[in-house]
């Protein structure tokens, strides 16, 4: 199978504006109010909280269906042992989701921040990915408790990713060598094979480091109108409700 097919599904999938299709079939352009983000939390500012939790549920589940199934016909899914190549193909797929809804094309390259589709897609690919979006996630949870910027919150997670991407991968590394050095058949293997067990285990960390690093940057990215609204004090805090701005 041509791994690169499922990029272009990806990027697709994460292009469906949920926001903007939610707020219309109640009678509101997203576009239009607040911050004029078409994502979960200005959806949820204008129509209420159960628009907010339908929303990011469908816009995770739009980030994690394109990894799971490309996952799953690749052989990657499941395991921590995937090839470089095999990575960096299925961690496209994941990249491409959130491009997707960043820059949806059905709105005129114009989308969210991606972090509820980043969240998803990365939870997609499991466990390499998942398990730092879980670390990435009490960033988050923790930043948003004790300011309660969603923005900041998101872009704490975010810029935490590589972090914590490391640190999984690191632990894994010392669990294989530990493995590796308690194996009970040395006496049968050849001198140079014991050295090469000790000392070449593959670090299968490097893709998912440097993909995360750079999901990291899209988002933040996509977070520098929040910053400037944060330094001038007008950034809505949670609890606060936007008001409909008029169309031009």
């Amino acid at each position: 199978m041509q791994w690169w097919m499922f990029i272009p599904v990806a990027f697709l999938a994460g292009s469906i504006p949920f926001g903007y299709l939610i707020g219309k079939v109640n009678g509101v352009d997203i576009r239009t109010v607040g911050s004029g983000n078409i994502g979960a939390t200005n959806l949820g500012r204008a129509l209420g909280k159960g628009f907010f939790y339908a929303c990011f549920f469908l816009d995770m589940t739009k980030g994690m269906m394109p990894t799971l199934i490309a996952g799953h016909f690749m052989g990657t899914l499941g395991t921590m042992r995937v090839e470089t190549t095999d990575a960096f193909w299925w961690l496209a797929v994941m990249v491409a989701a959130v491009l997707g809804h960043m820059f949806t094309p059905w709105l005129g390259f114009k989308g969210g921040k991606g972090v509820a589709t980043a969240l998803g897609a990365m939870v997609g690919i499991l466990p390499a990915m998942a398990l730092p979006a879980s670390g990435a996630l009490l960033v988050y949870l923790m930043v948003l408790a004790l300011w309660r910027y969603v923005s900041l919150a998101s872009t704490a997670a975010a810029a935490s990713l590589p972090l914590w991407t490391w640190i999984v991968f690191a632990q894994y590394q010392t669990l294989m060598t530990r493995q590796a050095s308690t194996r009970t058949d040395w006496e049968d293997l050849p001198t140079e094979q014991i050295e090469l067990i000790k000392s070449d285990i593959p670090n299968y960390g490097i893709p998912f480091f440097v993909v995360s690093l750079i999901l990291a940057i899209l988002v933040i990215y996509k977070h520098r109108s929040n910053f400037g609204r944060m330094m001038t004090g007008i950034e809505p805090r949670v609890g606060w409700k936007e008001q409909r701005i008029e169309q031009p």
